[in-house]
């Protein structure tokens, strides 16, 4: 197992440009692959998480030319052109690529299997079968709920007026995706607003959808048309540099072409609710992103005081995947911070919730976990080793902790920071953090 040594002090500064967004890079890739014509993508995410959906469409027989990194040219099939893969899609540590597959093929012609690594096949899945059983789907997993999932064709789907338990995009997509398929419009609600990137790229490939009042409607039976896209920075890896120079005095930083969706941008709001310094620049005028409806901007963040606190409950789905980088912003912060409703933390990659508390209290900060929060004083950061429990966020989380330590961070099990983030270290390295491999 890969280990990080992130040595106490150093400051960010200069330009930094994060990779690809995940959730864009899986998107585009599942949509080219219905769609009608060739699309064409730039910025694509060279993560494995993003290249198991890659390997996953190929085995469902899409052409996919992928000539150097971060460029692809996608030969849609068509919604009804996929073919029965030659065996199970291994998806790897991808809770998007499953749960998002689960309600793409769901409506298909032939049987598939998904499973995954011991992470993947250990995740919750219930939450996307039920409502997709209720579309007419067929799916068989085990009895905890968990992968591996059997998905029998040959069913006929029907659009489903479903309100979600939880705010969720993955969720969501699935449904939405799975709706393509349904005879009957889809109607969707959430009890808070979650991340809109697969209504925006649907809207982009000419599927006919709408929202309106917090119901998100698709009325099946319209091609997909191919497209272009350009994937922006991923605003979730950037959470990581935001976090860094936000919380260390002296820092001042630029992430370039970041993309700025308004369901994404929680973590921005948090920090400066924290007293972060953070301005976001004149947008780009890529043709691409605005054809594909995604706002992108250079977001500017200097160092400075933080302090702790109370994180409205609205804007928690809005900065899910970003809390591991905010909890170290709540350590280095003065005063007390406290997160509530956010119990969808614990059925990621890891428990996140206890992972970053285990961390935390190695380091010597106070950390005390909740059903579905946490609550962490901030406080002086001490050296030690930290488990990442095979989380990439995690471990990126803890890596940023070095500009705040007395002494250094030992990283533990490091291997899946390529999931989202290849090329981490090199970036922290060249942004000014003191970051090793072991």
């Amino acid at each position: 197992m890969s280990r990080l040594i992130i040595e106490g002090g150093g400051r960010l500064r200069g330009r930094v440009r994060v990779p690809g967004d995940k959730s864009i890079s899986h998107r585009v890739l599942m949509l080219g692959a219905i769609a009608e014509g060739v699309t064409e993508v730039e910025g694509f995410l060279e993560g494995a998480d993003t290249l198991a959906t890659l390997a996953a469409f190929r085995s469902l027989g899409v052409a996919v030319e992928h000539a150097e990194p971060g460029r692809l040219r996608i030969e849609g099939r068509g919604l009804r052109g996929l073919h029965a893969p030659p065996g199970p899609l291994d998806l790897g540590n991808s809770g998007t690529s499953m749960r998002l597959l689960a309600g793409l093929l769901a409506g298909q012609p032939f049987d598939t299997i998904l499973t995954g690594d011991a992470s993947l096949t250990r995740r919750p899945m219930r939450r996307v079968i039920t409502p997709l059983e209720r579309m007419g789907g067929a799916i068989l997993c085990t009895s905890e709920g968990t992968a591996p999932l059997v998905i029998r064709g040959g069913r006929s789907l029907r659009g489903i007026d479903y309100d979600l338990p939880i705010a969720s995009a993955q969720v969501k997509s699935a449904l939405l995706l799975a709706g393509l398929y349904a005879e009957g419009p889809t109607r969707l609600r959430e009890p808070a607003g979650s991340r809109d990137h697969t209504e925006r790229m649907l809207r982009r490939f000419g599927a006919t959808i709408a929202t309106e009042g917090g119901v998100v409607r698709l009325t099946p039976g319209t091609p997909l048309e191919a497209t272009r896209v350009d994937v922006p920075a991923d605003l979730s890896s950037a959470a990581f540099f935001l976090v860094g120079a936000a919380m260390k005095p002296g820092s001042d930083l630029v992430i370039d072409h970041a993309g700025v969706n308004p369901t994404r941008t929680g973590v921005l709001d948090l920090l400066r609710l924290m007293g972060a310094d953070i301005e976001v620049l004149e947008a780009h005028s890529s043709s691409w992103a605005d054809e594909g409806g995604e706002p992108v901007a250079d977001v500017r963040v200097r160092g400075g005081a933080l302090r702790g606190v109370e994180i409205p409950e609205r804007l928690v789905p809005l900065a899910i995947d970003e809390f591991p980088a905010l909890f170290i912003a709540a350590a280095a912060a003065r005063g007390e911070t406290v997160l509530c409703g956010a119990e969808e933390l614990r059925h990621k990659e890891s428990d996140r919730i206890e992972t970053m508390a285990r961390g935390l209290r190695t380091l010597g900060i106070e950390a005390r976990p909740t059903a579905d929060g946490i609550v962490i004083r901030g406080g002086a950061l001490q050296g030690g080793v930290v488990d990442s429990a095979s989380d990439h966020r995690v471990a990126m989380a803890f890596a940023m902790a070095g500009l705040a330590v007395h002494g250094s961070i030992e990283v533990a099990d490091c291997d899946n920071i390529a999931t989202s983030f290849p090329g981490f270290v090199e970036a922290a390295q060249r942004a000014g953090l003191r970051v090793r491999w072991a």
